[in-house]
């Protein structure tokens, strides 16, 4: 069996910003006006709506379900009316077809099916809770959690990691929910590994976190299928490749999935979205937001209802204490650049970063110093591969793997010339997937 390397080749040491927001405590907030919920909030098909305009609905009550295998529900956050079903603005810009419901401010919520112990769930039924509460993927990606926890062999899964890395700068959501709420997440990582007897548990933490790791070390001290690995803190130590090479020593590229290396990965968040739906049989309807950056007045961890707006989470948050130059919704390194507050909180919105100097400046010619590819996670040569892209010379960008970046932004950061290249490469290689989907389509006629 592989060794452990605890950390990976590549990455950068970027500020982390966590000290603005880590010590805030979770705080639930309530939302104020209209919410507003994308059927489109994961990767794969879109929610179909189940309700109509006029419609009173509770909090819990399914609104949308799964438009396929590879999708998720969606439920309402509140009690209210359902005002329309229009396409709204969300944080990439994109116009997507939404539910809105008129807030009553009552929360009504409605009576949930009792559970069954843990001990007397199948597989099935426990793959079957998750999927009926709409849990996805909560660290961005969104991809349906009942898929990823349903491999074609389960007997072969040997590593179920919790990714506690939280390596983003200014995020501290996954850091409070450790600390405060560590029994959900072993509760979590419990339920997950009833599905796969063959695998141990580890809860995977950056050593930047020593309080987490003191805590989650001394709660699972009689959980024999469970330990906490203390990872190097290294930027992406949290992305999917790098967390299972630094956690098993095994390394997997872009044609695999994490099953392939006998490895199943799930955020704090997910894991604990997990717990709620088995073991309480509750949907996912919330999640921790950060907000946070030197332009906030007061940074905090809120627990906020899906579909909040994000004005209202600035007001939460104190308002602005200097005029933003940026917003950014995640981390600085993966996240959105927006233009426009009026957007809603989805399952994937993990962090509102608001920063007072915009850091991005002009581009220039490339140097050739070499510092992109010192800092690539993937092993790439990422001035050639933007290259590529701004060329469009998709065959030259897949022949020197333009398709094995994790998009993580390193490239960029390090970059003396200012260029862009991790959203030259982003760009190229949504066209390349797009182009395999056609031809798939066609072949497939």
């Amino acid at each position: 069996m592989a060794k452990a390397k605890l950390t990976f080749m590549g990455g950068i040491h970027p500020y982390d910003g966590k000290d603005l927001s880590k010590d805030k405590p979770m705080k639930a907030v309530l939302p104020k006006g209209d919410l507003v919920y994308p059927l489109s909030q994961h990767i794969g098909a879109p929610a179909r709506p189940i309700v109509a305009k006029g419609d009173h609905v509770l909090a819990g009550q399914k609104i949308a379900e799964a438009g396929g295998f590879v999708s998720a529900s969606v439920f309402c956050t509140v009690s209210g009316t359902v005002k329309s079903i229009e396409p709204r603005r969300v944080v990439t810009g994109d116009n997507v077809m939404s539910i809105v419901v008129e807030n009553d401010q009552r929360y009504e919520e409605v009576e949930y099916p009792p559970v069954k112990p843990l001990e007397e769930l199948s597989g099935e039924e426990i793959i079957n809770l998750v999927k009926e509460a709409g849990v996805v993927g909560m660290g961005g990606a969104g991809f349906p959690t009942h898929v990823k926890l349903s491999p074609k062999e389960p007997d072969k899964i040997e590593y179920v990691i919790a990714n506690c890395a939280e390596c983003e700068p200014y995020l501290t959501s996954d850091y409070r929910r450790m600390l405060e709420e560590p029994d959900k997440l072993i509760g979590g990582l419990q339920v997950i590994l009833r599905l796969f007897p063959n695998a141990k548990g580890v809860l995977a933490v950056e050593d930047n976190k020593p309080d987490c790791i003191k805590l989650l070390t001394e709660m699972t001290s009689d959980e024999p299928r469970i330990t906490v690995k203390k990872l190097k803190t290294k930027y992406p130590q949290g992305s999917e490749r790098q967390l299972i090479f630094a956690v098993t020593g095994r390394a997997i590229n872009s044609s695999m999935l994490p099953a392939d290396a006998g490895c199943i990965v799930d955020n704090v968040d997910t894991v604990v979205a997990v717990n709620r739906a088995v073991r309480e049989g509750k949907p996912l309807m919330n999640r921790i937001v950060t907000v946070t950056g030197d332009a906030i007045a007061n940074p905090q961890n809120f627990i906020v209802r899906i579909g909040t707006n994000y004005h209202e989470l600035i007001e939460e948050a104190g308002g602005f204490s200097k005029e933003p130059e940026k917003i950014v919704s995640g981390g600085p390194m993966m996240g959105f650049g927006i233009f426009d507050l009026d957007v809603p909180t989805t399952k994937t919105a993990s962090a509102l970063l608001c920063m007072s100097k915009d850091e991005v400046g002009e581009p220039s010619a490339c140097i050739n110093c070499g510092r992109c590819v010192e800092a690539c996670p993937s092993r790439l040569v990422p001035t050639l591969l933007s290259t590529y892209s701004e060329h469009y010379d998709m065959e030259a960008f897949e022949k020197h793997d333009g398709m094995e970046c994790c998009e993580c932004g390193c490239c960029s950061y390090v970059c003396p010339a200012k260029r862009q290249l991790t959203q030259a490469i982003k760009s190229m290689r949504k066209m390349v997937l797009a182009e395999r989907k056609k031809t798939n389509a066609a072949n497939k006629k």
